[in-house]
C-alpha cells in the first residue's frame, strides 16, 4: 500500500525538477558545488551547454523469499496401560433346607347298598275296524248361456257459431310538450399580472495563454568496445550454518478518534392560502303524470258435460270342501343298552422292602504281651470297656393294596319315541268371486277463461334536475423546506497495528558457490543516449464562465370561471297510446260425442263342476301299547374316601450369593503428549543491492566569466 502512494508522489516530484529552472549546483547531480554563485553568469541553465553521462547507482531493493521453517505441535496419543484391580465376585451357592409338611393321604373303603327300582315293559296289542266314508268324486259337465250385453259407440258430430269480441287496438299519438329548465353556462375571464424574477445568465469569455515547457530529445549515438571479462564458473559446496532473524509479530491497539461531520438537516415550514371557487350543486324536483292504459282481465266461467262409464263390481261367493290329511302322533316305548365301565379294585399283596438297622455290641479291648508288663498289669493298664453299634440291613415282608382296573357291564334304560301316521279329514271354507258389470254416470266440471278489457289510469313520478351555483371557499396548505446545517461530532474506532520484533534462530542449509574464474573477451555494441533539451511555447485556449444577472418580467394568465344561469325551454316529444275498442266476429267450431248404446249377445261356453258322493270302506289297524310294571332288586357297590394326614419332610434347595475376592486386569487409556514436526512456508524480506544505470545530465563549466573564479579541480 506505501509502494503504491509512493509512486505518484515520486512522478510528481521528477515532473517538478523537469520543469523547473534551476542551476547546476543546486540540483546535486554532479559536483559543481565548487563554483561560486556569484562568478557565474546569469543566464538560464537551459542556454548552458549540458553534458551527460551514466553513472552505476547502488539501489536496495526488498525482496520476499519463500522459505521453509520445521514447527512442532503437540498431539495427544491414546497409550493403553494394563493396571490390577481387587474386585468381588459374587458366587452362587446352593444350600438346602428342611421343609415339613402334612399330606392328605386318600383310604377307600368299599360298601354296598341295595337299591330297589320299577322297569315299565310295553305289550303291545294290535286292534284293528272298519270305517265308513264317503268320497266326493267331481264330474265335469259342459254348459252354453247366451249373454247380453250393452256397449255405447261414439258418434262425433262437428258443430259451429259464431262468437263476437271485442278487441281493444293500440293507436299511437304523437304529441309535444315544452319544459323549461334553466341551465347555469360557464363563462371564463382571462386574467393577467407581471411577475418580475432575476434570471443569472452564463457568459463565457474565450481567454488565451502561453505554456513554456521544455522537451527532451533523443540522440542516439552507437559505440562498441572490447571487454575483457572474467567469467567464474561455480563450484556449489554444502554448508550449514545457524541463522538469527528478526520476526516481527503484529500486536494490534485499539484507538478512538472524533471525527467532525455537517449535517443538514430539514425544517419543513407549513404555508397555507385560502382560494376561492365556483360549485355548481344539483337540485332535484320531482313531477308527476298520468298515463291511461286498457288492461285485459280474464273471466273464468265454469260448465259441465255428462260422461257414461262402464264399472264391474266384484260378487263374491263362499264355497265349503272336505280336505283329508296324514297326522304322526308319537307314541314313546322304553329299551335298555349295556354301557361299559371300568371299577378300580383293591388287591392286597406282599411286598419285601431293605431296612437299615442294628444293634450294639459290648467290646473288650485285649492287651499285647509286651505291653503286660508287671508294672502294666495295673486296673489302669488297659482300655475300659465300650459299646459299639453294628449296622446290619434286615429284609421284611409288607403288605399293601394295590388298585386293579376291572370293565364291568350295566344295563341302562331309554326312551324311544315312534310317530305312528293317522288319517284326518277337515272342512275347508274359500270364496269364489264372480265380475258384475254395472253403468255409470259422472260430471266433469271444466273452465272456460274471457279476456275482458279496462281502462286503468297510472301515475307516473320523473324527476328533473337543476344546477344551482354555490361559492366555496378551500384552504391550500404546502410544506417548504429549509435545509439546516448541523455540526456533529463522531467517535471512530480504529485498530493500529504494531510491529513487534521477536528474535529467533534457525539452522539454514545451504550451498556454497566457489567462483573459478575464467578469462574471456567479448565485443560489446551499446548504444548512448543524450538527451537534448529543447524549449517549446504553446498557446493554451480556455474559456471562463460569468454568471450575469439579468432582470426579466413574466405576464402569467390564467381563467376565472363564472357560472351564468340562462333559461332555456325544449320541446320534448313523447306518445300517448289510446286503446281504441273494434268489433269482431269469429266461427269457433268443435265436435260433440254422443254416445249411442247398441245391445249384442254372445254365447258363453263354461263348465260346471258336480260333486258326486261314493260310499267307501276301509280297514283301519293300529297297536295300543301298555306299560307293564315289573320290580327289580340290585346291589350297587361304592367306595367312600377317608383322608388321613401324614407328616412328610422335604429337602428345599435355595441359593446363596457368597462374597469372593478376585483381582482382575483392566486397560486404562493415557494421553501422552508427543511433539509432531510440520513445515511452514514463509516469505523471508531479503534485501538485495543491485547497480542500476542512471543518466546524469550537468552544465559544462563554461559559465564561468573568469578562469580564476572556479578551481582547476572543479572546471575539468
Amino acid at each position: 500500500m506505501k509502494r503504491i502512494v509512493a509512486i505518484p508522489l515520486i512522478a510528481a516530484a521528477l515532473l517538478i525538477i523537469a520543469a523547473s529552472m534551476a542551476k547546476a549546483c543546486y540540483c546535486g547531480a554532479a559536483r559543481l558545488s565548487c563554483c561560486e554563485r556569484e562568478n557565474c553568469c546569469t543566464t538560464e541553465y537551459a542556454s548552458c551547454k549540458q553534458q551527460c553521462y551514466t553513472v552505476m547507482k547502488t539501489c536496495k531493493e526488498v525482496v520476499y523469499e519463500k522459505r521453509q521453517y520445521t514447527c512442532y505441535k503437540t498431539c495427544y496419543e491414546r497409550v493403553c496401560e494394563q493396571k490390577t484391580i481387587n474386585c468381588v465376585k459374587y458366587v452362587p451357592e446352593t444350600c438346602y433346607r428342611e421343609c415339613t409338611y402334612t399330606v392328605c393321604k386318600p383310604v377307600w373303603e368299599t360298601r354296598v347298598k341295595t337299591c330297589t327300582y320299577q322297569v315299565c315293559k310295553p305289550v303291545w296289542e294290535t286292534k284293528s275296524k272298519e270305517i265308513c266314508y264317503t268320497v266326493c268324486k267331481p264330474v265335469w259337465e259342459t254348459r252354453t248361456k247366451e249373454i247380453c250385453y250393452t256397449v255405447c259407440k261414439p258418434v262425433w258430430e262437428t258443430k259451429s257459431k259464431e262468437i263476437c269480441y271485442t278487441v281493444c287496438k293500440p293507436v299511437w299519438e304523437t304529441c309535444t310538450k315544452e319544459i323549461c329548465y334553466t341551465v347555469c353556462k360557464p363563462v371564463w375571464e382571462t386574467k393577467s399580472k407581471e411577475i418580475c424574477y432575476t434570471v443569472c445568465k452564463p457568459v463565457w469569455e474565450t481567454r488565451t495563454k502561453e505554456i513554456c515547457y521544455t522537451v527532451c530529445k533523443p540522440v542516439w549515438e552507437t559505440k562498441s568496445k572490447e571487454i575483457c571479462y572474467t567469467v567464474c564458473k561455480p563450484v556449489w559446496e554444502t554448508c550449514s550454518k545457524e541463522i538469527c532473524y528478526t520476526v516481527c509479530k503484529p500486536v494490534y491497539e485499539t484507538r478512538t478518534k472524533e471525527i467532525c461531520y455537517t449535517v443538514c438537516k430539514p425544517v419543513w415550514e407549513t404555508k397555507s392560502k385560502e382560494i376561492c371557487y365556483t360549485v355548481c350543486k344539483p337540485v332535484w324536483e320531482t313531477c308527476s303524470k298520468e298515463i291511461c292504459y286498457t288492461v285485459c282481465k280474464p273471466v273464468y266461467e265454469t260448465c259441465e258435460k255428462v260422461c257414461q262409464y262402464t264399472v264391474c263390481k266384484p260378487v263374491w261367493e263362499t264355497c265349503t270342501k272336505n280336505i283329508c290329511y296324514t297326522v304322526c302322533k308319537p307314541v314313546y316305548e322304553t329299551c335298555q343298552r349295556e354301557v361299559c365301565y371300568t371299577v378300580c379294585k383293591p388287591v392286597c399283596c406282599t411286598k419285601t422292602v431293605k431296612c437299615c438297622s442294628g444293634h450294639w455290641e459290648t467290646r473288650v479291648p485285649t492287651c499285647g504281651p509286651a505291653a503286660c508288663e508287671p508294672a502294666c498289669c495295673g486296673p489302669t493298664c488297659c482300655a475300659p470297656v465300650c459299646r459299639v453299634w453294628v449296622p446290619e440291613i434286615v429284609e421284611k415282608q409288607i403288605e399293601c393294596v394295590k388298585y386293579v382296573q376291572e370293565n364291568c357291564v350295566k344295563q341302562v334304560p331309554y326312551t324311544v319315541c315312534k310317530m305312528v301316521p293317522e288319517q284326518c279329514v277337515k272342512t275347508c271354507t274359500y270364496q269364489v268371486c264372480h265380475m258384475v258389470k254395472e253403468v255409470c254416470e259422472k260430471r266433469i266440471p271444466y273452465t272456460v277463461c274471457k279476456m275482458v278489457p279496462e281502462q286503468r289510469v297510472k301515475t307516473c313520478t320523473y324527476q328533473v334536475c337543476k344546477m344551482v351555483p354555490e361559492q366555496r371557499v378551500q384552504t391550500v396548505c404546502w410544506k417548504e423546506c429549509h435545509m439546516v446545517r448541523e455540526n456533529c461530532v463522531k467517535q471512530c474506532t480504529y485498530q493500529v497495528c504494531r510491529m513487534v520484533p521477536e528474535q529467533r534462530v534457525k539452522t539454514c542449509t545451504y550451498q556454497v558457490c566457489k567462483m573459478v574464474p575464467e578469462q574471456r573477451v567479448q565485443t560489446v555494441c551499446w548504444k548512448e543516449c543524450h538527451m537534448v533539451r529543447e524549449n517549446c511555447v504553446k498557446q493554451c485556449t480556455y474559456q471562463v464562465c460569468t454568471m450575469v444577472p439579468e432582470q426579466r418580467v413574466k405576464t402569467v394568465c390564467w381563467k376565472e370561471c363564472h357560472m351564468v344561469r340562462e333559461n332555456c325551454v325544449k320541446q320534448c316529444t313523447y306518445q300517448v297510446c289510446k286503446m281504441v275498442p273494434e268489433q269482431r266476429v269469429k266461427t269457433v267450431c268443435w265436435k260433440e260425442c254422443h254416445m249411442v248404446r247398441e245391445n249384442c249377445v254372445k254365447q258363453c261356453t263354461y263348465q260346471v263342476c258336480t260333486m258326486v258322493p261314493e260310499q267307501r270302506v276301509k280297514t283301519v289297524c293300529w297297536k295300543e301299547c301298555h306299560l307293564v310294571k315289573e320290580c327289580y332288586t340290585k346291589e350297587i357297590p361304592y367306595k367312600v374316601c377317608h383322608m388321613v394326614a401324614q407328616q412328610c419332610v422335604k429337602q428345599v434347595p435355595y441359593t446363596v450369593c457368597k462374597p469372593v475376592c478376585c483381582t482382575k486386569t483392566i486397560n486404562c487409556v493415557k494421553c501422552v503428549p508427543v511433539q509432531v514436526p510440520y513445515t511452514v512456508t514463509r516469505c523471508v524480506p531479503v534485501v538485495v543491492c543491485k547497480q542500476v544505470p542512471v543518466t546524469v545530465c550537468c552544465p559544462a563549466p563554461t559559465c564561468c566569466e573568469a578562469p580564476k573564479a572556479c578551481a582547476p579541480a572543479c572546471c575539468n
